[in-house]
């Protein structure tokens, strides 16, 4: 099936066609050379966060993001941890389920979807509340695009002596992240985001004396962590069936990356791309939902615009996008009609262009 249209969406995202040959592969779990795959996967992942293998290491988990994220958080916590979640937005709130089912020992900061969250209000919080041991956020919430100070929320955390987790889900590969420099302990990402891979497994970055102590505290067995880290280590195996054509991806769009200039490129590229989307979807009257100054260069969340005599059909637009070559995605909010679009993966500003003359051709003959 030959698919003709680019998706404008924060993962999946559409990747290169060299990513999409390493599929054609197949390859052994037990071989030396796919082994030899994954530890370079694992290096790389290390100088990408701009942190050495002498005090961080990192581990791959089966699944999507969020398996990612449970594993991290069945694995690292134990019973006496009590941990902060802060949450503006549906993938923080994701974290408080996955605690709560967990029945691990957690409290909120709720904030607004619309803003940022506060390091102040996390200050009081913590000063508040000694027996909190960890702190949670998401870095970018792609539930608005909405773009967290996580070097200010790292030197809070710092100041009261708790370990920081960071869901960097849509914005690792994609944002610059210094791990040392926002004194982040623990680092969670996904193979389909800003590296632009496929999706199919997840990954955790973190403090090596962390990972070592986390020995027997995890609560399942399939995300196991350290159990997973300890395999790895001793030969690049993974302990389970590893998705083997996902990782030869990975591998590719991890050298695509350092082709295109590193990290500091990509953000610009998607930065550039970002504030073209803004500009002209202000001028057709379609206005972002957060204020510009939060804005991530990952996903840009639009309101519904305003269409004298008629209501506004998300689906009838999103069809006809399609039809002209561009996925987007619908809104995440329920007190108000929204849809997003993402800058991230193979997508350049002539394809913002492009999108947006489908929009005014879309809202002329809907006039």
């Amino acid at each position: 099936m030959t698919i003709d249209y680019k998706l404008l969406t924060p993962g999946p995202l559409t990747t290169t066609e060299a990513v999409k040959r390493e599929m054609l592969v197949d390859h052994c779990t037990w071989d030396d050379d796919y082994k030899r795959i994954t530890r370079e996967i694992r290096a790389g992942l290390l100088d990408l966060a701009q942190v050495s293998s002498d005090g961080y290491t990192t581990v791959l988990m089966q699944g999507s993001g969020t398996f990612g994220v449970e594993a991290l958080l069945t694995s690292v916590l134990s019973d006496d941890d009590r941990l902060l979640v802060c949450t503006n937005g549906a993938y923080g709130l994701r974290i408080v389920q996955i605690a709560q089912r967990h029945k691990l020992d957690v409290v909120t900061y709720d904030e607004d979807f619309a803003n940022p969250l506060s390091p102040d209000v996390v200050d009081n919080m913590l000063a508040a509340d000694p027996s909190i041991t960890v702190l949670a956020v998401v870095h970018c919430e792609t539930t608005t695009g909405l773009l967290n100070d996580i070097e200010a929320l790292g030197a809070v955390a710092k100041k009261h002596g708790v370990r920081f987790i960071v869901d960097a889900m849509s914005s690792f590969g994609g944002i610059e992240i210094d791990m040392q420099a926002c004194n982040i302990d623990y680092l969670v990402s996904s193979a389909n985001k800003c590296i632009q891979g496929v999706p199919g497994f997840s990954f955790a970055i973190m403090r090596r004396e962390l990972m070592e102590a986390s020995k027997g505290l995890a609560r399942t067995v399939s995300l196991d962590l350290y159990d997973q880290w300890q395999a790895m280590e001793a030969d690049g195996k993974w302990r389970y069936t590893s998705p083997t054509h996902v990782v030869l991806a990975f591998a590719q769009a991890m050298r695509e990356l350092v082709a295109e200039g590193g990290i500091a490129a990509r953000e610009a590229r998607y930065t550039n791309s970002q504030r073209l989307l803004v500009k002209r979807m202000k001028n057709m009257g379609f206005a972002p939902y957060i204020e510009e100054k939060l804005h991530s260069p990952i996903i840009t969340t639009f309101l519904y615009p305003e269409i004298e005599g008629k209501a506004f059909d998300f689906q009838s637009m999103y069809d006809f996008l399609k039809a002209g070559g561009y996925v987007i995605y619908p809104g995440k909010l329920t007190e108000v009609d929204t849809f997003r679009v993402g800058n991230i993966g193979e997508v350049y500003q002539e394809d913002i262009e492009k999108l947006c003359d489908l929009f005014e051709e879309f809202l002329k003959g809907n006039s």
